[in-house]
């Protein structure tokens, strides 16, 4: 074994060692916090028995798991339905309308809430609709986890159904078969894995939001709501330790589900398909258009009384323009300094935390040795996809600040918040990351190996510029839920750490729901100008970088 491979096991060992520090620890900590009491005494199950008795703790489990069930049998098929419409159909505007509806992902989710209050609440333009219900409870956390979760399942979907084999329906329609049999024996077989994972993806992120429930949710208890009364208003860290394992049930079974289906998964497009090109079909092409028109409506409204609430002096009785929410919560409520620390916690996740999941996955997939390892840390780094943010935040505080954690110091900086927030976002990271690298050959590092090339150099010179645009995305996926980011951080933060979507929600229990828009508002604006930005760094590099996979000139 050579020295550059012996490097490689060293760096890799380093790696695992790490992840295993901030994630596996903090993990261990809660279990260990549900069975001792407030002395650090074991008392085995008895937390848990206490939890189970109480009938008000036992209807937020039934309600979470109500609300999820709403929440996820609306929004996935919206979510195909639209998905559907942009693939098979020869409507205008698909791309307008796929724009509008991925913008929910650069907001906190706390802002569909506030959104929904100022169009449904007591004060709200069409109160009347709800037919005399109240906006603040179960109606008004479907409303805005529909929102929320909406463009994740409409990505999953999307990507199913772009690859579909085009000779298939060649096929079909050769045969003149009916089109709703085309649609039951080709276009749902073929994405029914995409449509498992999005109802998996959906499900465990209604269960486990924290923003939107505790801003509307009313007197409407969930478990993530639980969490955060008995930490931060009870200071009974035992029992939250145990709701976090509750709350972690339902998430934990759902991915279980979700990562069978997916090692059942099949190869869907091979290299001899040909992709789909739908031909026009005028009354079909209207009815979509029509649906997605309805949809992006629905999207913009919610966005736009979230913005329009912040330009105005006050909700509904002053509806002048006014600047006053921005005046007050940037430089009277001090928000203009949580708003920076938004900004450098999300550069400092972007920057450090593309490096460290590259980093992770090229050694995992293209160097040699240590296959037991390896084993077990591809198990390891999807543990972060079935773990609340919640849960994680709760198991920070109980691993970093035991006075006997050497790393004790790191409790209450922005480090903590940048090393939480990459570990909550880690999974979905390192899967782009390894679908780039297995795209490539392994012959690049056996060549490497033979003409006794360190791997390092085939990293920065071959496997880093073939691979910038998966780079680059981790980069902005993570800048982007950095700075919306808030169940992961919201126990974690230091008076001159808070970041500006946990002033959000201050805010808005302040009764300052002009101010919060304000700041949600502006936080949109920044993912969005990073967005803008990001597109024109993407194309600038790609230029530099990607020029072998344009075709040759004739």
């Amino acid at each position: 074994m050579h020295w550059h491979d012996r490097l490689a096991q060293g760096l890799l060992f380093a790696c695992c060692a790490a992840l295993a520090l901030f994630l596996i620890g903090p993990l261990l900590m809660i279990f260990v916090k549900s069975v001792q009491d407030k002395d650090g005494v074991y008392v085995g199950l008895v937390h848990f028995r206490e939890y189970f008795a109480t009938p008000e703790l036992q209807q937020s489990i039934r309600n979470t798991l109500f609300v999820a069930t709403v929440v996820t049998m609306v929004t996935v098929p919206l979510a195909f339905t639209f998905a559907y419409a942009l693939t098979r159909s020869c409507m205008p505007g698909k791309g307008t309308f796929r724009v509008i509806a991925l913008t929910p992902i650069l907001a906190p989710s706390l802002m569909a809430a506030i959104s929904f209050i100022q169009w449904f609440g007591t004060q709200g333009l069409l109160k009347g609709l709800l037919a005399g219900a109240s906006v603040y409870g179960a109606i008004g956390i479907i409303l805005s986890s529909i929102y929320a979760t909406f463009p994740h399942a409409l990505m999953i979907v999307l990507t199913s159904l772009l690859l579909a084999d085009g000779r298939l329906y060649e096929a079909a329609e050769a045969l003149r078969t009916p089109m709703l049999r085309r649609f039951f024996t080709i276009t749902l077989p073929g994405a029914k894995y995409g449509l498992v994972s999005a109802t998996m993806v959906v499900f465990s992120y209604t269960v486990s939001d924290f923003g939107i429930p505790k801003v509307i949710g009313g007197n409407y208890n969930v478990l993530a709501v639980d969490i955060f009364k008995q930490v931060i208003g009870q200071q009974n860290f035992n029992k939250g330790a145990v709701v976090s394992l509750v709350l972690l049930a339902p998430v934990l079974l759902a991915f279980i589900v979700d990562w069978f289906m997916r090692r059942r998964l099949q190869a869907q497009f091979s290299s001899r398909a040909v992709p789909y090109v739908p031909r026009r079909s005028p009354g079909f092409d209207r009815a979509m258009l029509v649906f997605c028109s309805a949809v992006s409506v629905f999207m913009l409204a919610v966005l736009g009384m979230a913005v329009y609430t912040s330009f105005i002096k006050l909700w509904p009785y002053d509806l002048s323009f006014s600047l006053r929410h921005y005046v007050y919560g940037l430089i009277d409520a001090g928000v203009i300094v949580d708003y920076f620390n938004s900004l450098k916690m999300a550069f400092y996740t972007a920057l450090f935390g593309t490096l460290f999941i590259f980093a992770m996955a090229y050694l995992l997939e293209k160097t040699r040795g240590m296959a037991t390892l390896k084993a077990a840390v591809r198990l390891v780094v999807t543990i972060p996809m079935a773990v609340p943010g919640l849960v994680l935040g709760l198991g920070y505080i109980f691993f970093f600040n035991h006075p006997d954690n050497p790393l004790n110091g790191i409790y209450g900086t922005m480090a903590i918040l940048v090393l939480s927030t990459v570990v909550h976002y880690y999974t979905s990271s390192h899967m782009t990351a390894v679908t780039a690298l297995k795209a490539l050959d392994d012959e690049f590092e056996s060549v490497s190996a033979s003409l006794k090339v360190p791997f390092y150099r085939t990293f920065f010179r071959v496997t880093l510029p073939v691979s910038l645009p998966a780079v680059l995305d981790i980069g902005r996926y993570l800048f982007v839920n950095g700075m919306v980011t808030i169940s992961a951080v919201v126990f974690l933060y230091a008076p001159d750490t808070r970041p500006a979507s946990v002033a959000i929600l201050n805010m808005d229990e302040a009764g300052e729901i002009g101010a919060a828009a304000g700041m949600a508002t502006l936080i949109v604006a920044s993912s969005t100008a990073v967005c803008v930005l990001y597109a024109i760094v993407t194309r600038y590099l790609l230029r530099r970088t990607q020029a072998w996979r344009a075709a040759p000139r004739p």
